[in-house]
């Protein structure tokens, strides 16, 4: 008796030890989940972080009227263009890096280490919920610095493209420079000079820049948001589609490399 039930015992044992585990959550399902859940933990946050964004960027705005004449096309388009991506710059640069840079020193890298899905989905949910944020306080912006420079409104709906791209580069590389700074206070000076590159980079026309300066501006990922819609605001020659079409393309890359990188900054810092 005592035999049969050992072997018993012995089958149970086999049968649990070779029962097949649950499979690895998918990239898509498991990104929306993350955004999701992203969404609804700064739910609470939103409006004072769509003010302040909002709020700074549309300052800039009357403050550069007062300097800048409506007349001069090129700088009124790149003030109101820069403005408004520099919403995205503010939140998806600068607030994901002292985000990830937060959790990694906290530990609430190890929560999701612990989640079945794929690292990416992690990075990109929380790039994309960030990067949400940004949309009503980038349109409204747009909007009031059209009338204020007495720029056409027929092309904002170009924004619809250029959130997206120029917000996953941003965020990216906001997600990259927190995963990737050995501590907390250098990932939120790290965002905050990158938010600042944009700002003094970003609402100034590249002309009116030294040649050294250009190349620095060049480099950041916002110039070729600000370019793409700074472009269709109207201009003597029309628009250039294939020139705007060249700067989201840049873009997308970008945001394709940035975020690639912070997934493996992301693996990196939640291995260790």
């Amino acid at each position: 008796m005592g035999v049969s039930v050992i072997a018993q015992d012995e089958d149970v044992a086999v049968g649990e030890a070779a029962a097949p585990l649950a499979p690895r959550a998918r990239l898509w399902p498991a990104f929306g989940a993350v955004y999701r859940a992203q969404l609804s933990r700064a739910r609470v946050a939103r409006i004072p972080l769509l003010f302040v964004a909002t709020f700074q960027s549309v300052g800039i705005m009357v403050m550069m009227r007062g300097v800048v004449d409506a007349g001069d096309g090129e700088a009124a388009r790149a003030v109101v263009a820069g403005s408004s991506v520099l919403v995205v710059a503010f939140v998806g640069l600068n607030l994901l890096a002292q985000y990830f840079g937060q959790l990694r020193a906290s530990g609430g890298l190890d929560h999701y280490a612990t989640l079945p899905v794929p690292p990416a989905s992690v990075v990109l949910g929380a790039a994309g919920a960030y990067a949400s944020f940004t949309v009503p306080g980038t349109v409204l912006t747009a909007v009031i610095g059209c009338v204020l420079f007495h720029l056409t409104l027929t092309t904002v709906w170009v924004l619809a493209v250029v959130i997206p791209l120029a917000g996953a580069a941003l965020s990216g590389l906001g997600a990259a420079l927190g995963l990737l700074a050995p501590r907390q206070e250098i990932a939120t000076l790290l965002g905050q000079l990158g938010m600042s590159a944009a700002l003094l980079l970003g609402v100034l026309p590249a002309s009116h820049l030294p040649e050294v300066i250009r190349w620095v501006r060049d480099l950041l990922p916002s110039t070729y948001g600000v370019q793409a819609f700074a472009r269709t605001l109207g201009g003597a020659g029309g628009t250039d589609w294939a020139a705007v079409a060249g700067d989201l393309s840049v873009c997308a890359g970008v945001g394709v490399v940035s975020l690639a990188v912070a997934t493996w900054a992301y693996r990196r810092a939640a291995c260790r």
